[in-house]
């Protein structure tokens, strides 16, 4: 940039001239430099904000890396973050979840993660762990005063309240996978029930083929939805029977799986057929779901609404028409109340979305409830207190304080260049 030679003071945005090695003018540029510890990066960094056609971008990032720099790995900048201690390892993770983040819920959780709120709750648990480790080491230092009944009842119920706030962050799990991960639902049923219809109706445009010829879904199709802040994706599968050809019947195998596989099924009802009733309860046990909801379609097509109920011990029914759309408004909303049974509070900041968090919970509850079972029966305060701090460790793996390089390299190569 012209005027290099002058110093630039920090966090001042300076005007020039991007030149390349001859001199030549690239581009009208503005350029400004961040101090150590000061930076994205927690190293001195630079930035330059230039104009975006690709050309120029590409003339440029030409230039810069001929002076000796390289193009950054996927992740690194916040890799580095991590490796200087301005993020910990949990912060740096929800840099990738926000940069992903596509509805409200997971843009909501991200935030959260990244200013820190899951941080502090997991090393809230873990200031506790550490004073119950120097209450059990205190033992192994004057070995000559034995823990008097109190003291062990004191540290049994320090033990447990520890497990049980591992098991409620654990159980936010159940949400945290939903809103990091999406919220999976299959629309099944029989063949012309009308499962590509209300594939449509659900996403508003018409993206499955629909005929009145059974069977012509002979393979998935699948989109994703915002409903209500949830990434809800919907999964239209081809419809089940005995009869097809051998396209059909592998379609048929697929839809199974991917059945299995769901969150919540959707089973499709033609109120048309005579016999819906009778084949209702055979198809439910089919399934073998514990999760579904029936679908009744064509309510426009039959004429007494009130005889709709198929007798107890089967799904919630919603009746619905896809042709006209009647319904299918009530349909969403309790899809969407499915979805908040396994939500946890989502004003509260803490909420485990990673798989890897909650393996690491796992391991530092199974460690406490090894220690609580060796103080419950008298065993050496040193063998406890190493389950203890086999807790801690696993902790630690959460927010990076323990960490190896395969981990580092695993978490990272998800994110995108540039971050």
């Amino acid at each position: 940039m012209a005027g290099h030679g002058e110093e630039m003071s920090p966090f001042v945005m300076r005007y020039g001239h991007f030149v390349d090695s001859r001199q030549a003018v690239i581009d009208e540029v503005t350029a400004v430099f961040m101090p150590e510890k000061r930076s994205y990066t927690g190293l001195a960094q630079a930035e330059i904000f230039c104009h975006g056609g690709r050309q120029v971008v590409t003339l440029i990032l030409q230039e810069v890396l001929a002076s000796g720099a390289r193009a950054a790995e996927p992740g690194e900048f916040t890799r580095l973050a991590f490796m200087s201690g301005r993020i910990d390892l949990a912060r740096a993770e929800a840099v990738a979840e926000i940069v992903a983040a596509n509805t409200e819920h997971s843009y909501s959780a991200a935030r959260d993660h990244l200013l820190g709120t899951y941080t502090q709750h997991i090393s809230d648990i873990r200031g506790k762990l550490i004073g119950l480790i120097a209450e059990i080491e205190a033992s192994v230092d004057f070995p000559e005063e034995d823990i008097s009944p109190d003291e062990k009842n004191t540290l049994l119920e320090s033990a447990q309240q520890l497990t049980a706030e591992i098991d409620r962050l654990m159980e936010t799990y159940r949400g945290g996978k939903i809103v990091n991960e999406g919220y999976k639902i299959a629309i099944a049923g029989r063949p012309n029930a009308g499962k590509s219809s209300l594939f449509n109706q659900l996403l508003k445009q018409e993206r499955a083929l629909v005929t009145p010829t059974p069977g012509t879904t002979r393979d998935y199709l699948s989109e994703w939805i915002d409903l209500e802040g949830f990434a809800v994706n919907i999964i239209d599968t081809a419809g089940l029977r005995k009869a097809g050809g051998t396209i059909e019947k592998a379609g048929q195998t697929s839809a199974k799986k991917i059945i299995a596989d769901c969150d919540l099924v959707i089973w499709m009802i033609d109120l048309t057929q005579r016999k819906w009733r009778e084949q209702l309860y055979g198809d439910i046990k089919m399934l073998g779901h514990n999760n579904i909801i029936s679908a009744q379609n064509k309510i426009d097509l039959v004429d007494d609404v009130a005889d709709l109920k198929a007798g107890s011990g089967l799904p919630e029914m919603v009746a619905t028409s896809c042709l006209t759309g009647r319904g299918i408004k009530g349909l969403k909303k309790v899809i969407v109340q499915r979805i908040n049974e396994k939500m946890p509070d989502l004003t509260s900041g803490v909420m485990v979305t990673s798989a890897r968090h909650r393996q690491k919970l796992a391991a530092a509850r199974k460690a406490l409830k090894s220690a609580r079972q060796k103080i419950k029966l008298d065993e050496s305060p040193e063998l406890t207190a190493f389950d203890l701090r086999q807790a801690a460790s696993a902790l630690d793996e959460i927010t990076g304080k323990v960490y190896n390089e395969d981990i580092l390299k695993e978490i990272f190569s998800r994110f995108c260049i540039g971050k």
